[in-house]
């Protein structure tokens, strides 16, 4: 099938024809620095965008020192936290609290502690497997552990690496947002994606009679970072003689 021909001057004008409020697309970066627990740069664009967010700020720091508990091998007091914000969220969500003290094994074998991590294996996490064979495969998977003096020749060695702690550290950060009927992600970066992949299928169905640079695609949500996330990098010559704002050229996504 042959591809549909648009010229310069048609392509331009159904850019223009796209209106996009600045409201929205300030409600957009606001629903991603909360979502993201950017909480003093979501108050101070609050204060100069007028853009009031979804949910009381103050409940960021609570959620992020959360997730830094966890990233930071302390998940006691990171489960003490998630009570005080909310006892409902690990008493509703049981494979979120095995994780967590999933995570707790794996510290304590991390530090060398051996008797105290078979103890607490037996005591915390064999009953929880006793009920639920996917939590009795994960923590055979964890106690393995123990079999290797040298955990880089372990198989499961993944599991003592800082990507697990992250893993946990958004698994209960999502488990918050949604206690608080807040989206689990950010909306901004699914739009960038499905934006992708409309410039992928410009590309296999039209021809465009002008430089294939696909940045003029991008033009009107490239706003976004110029404009309210204040990032201005310079564009070349080919960007200027097309009119493009700065950012995200060559079919690239700008990086938020």
């Amino acid at each position: 099938m042959s591809k549909k021909v648009i010229t310069r001057e048609e392509w331009e004008k159904r850019l223009n024809d796209v209106k996009i409020r600045k409201e929205d697309m300030n409600k957009l970066v606001m629903n991603f620095l909360v979502t993201e627990g950017y909480v003093e740069a979501a108050e101070k664009f609050r204060m100069e965008s007028g853009t009031e967010p979804d949910i009381d700020l103050a409940t960021i720091t609570d959620r992020m020192a959360v997730k830094k508990a966890v990233q930071c091998g302390n998940v006691e007091d990171a489960i003490e936290k998630v009570n005080d914000l909310n006892p409902e969220i690990l008493d509703t969500n049981p494979q979120l609290f095995f994780h967590l003290q999933q995570q707790r094994l794996i510290e304590l074998i991390r530090n060398g502690k051996v008797e105290e991590a078979l103890e607490f294996a037996q005591e915390e996490l064999a009953p929880r497997g006793e009920e639920n064979q996917t939590f009795l495969e994960e923590l055979e998977r964890t106690v393995a552990l123990l079999a290797f003096e040298d955990v880089s020749n372990c198989p499961v060695g993944e599991l003592l690496d800082i990507s697990q702690r992250l893993k946990t550290a958004s698994e209960v950060n999502a488990a918050i947002l949604t206690s608080q009927s807040h989206e689990k992600d950010p909306k901004l970066p699914s739009l960038l994606k499905m934006l992708i992949w409309a410039q992928n299928q410009l590309d296999e169905k039209t021809t465009l009679l002008f430089e294939r640079c696909q940045r003029s695609f991008c033009v009107k949500l490239r706003f976004v970072r110029h404009e309210c996330l204040g990032v201005a990098p310079r564009p070349s010559p080919s960007c200027r003689s097309y009119g493009v704002i700065p950012g995200g050229c060559h079919g690239v996504a700008p990086r938020l």
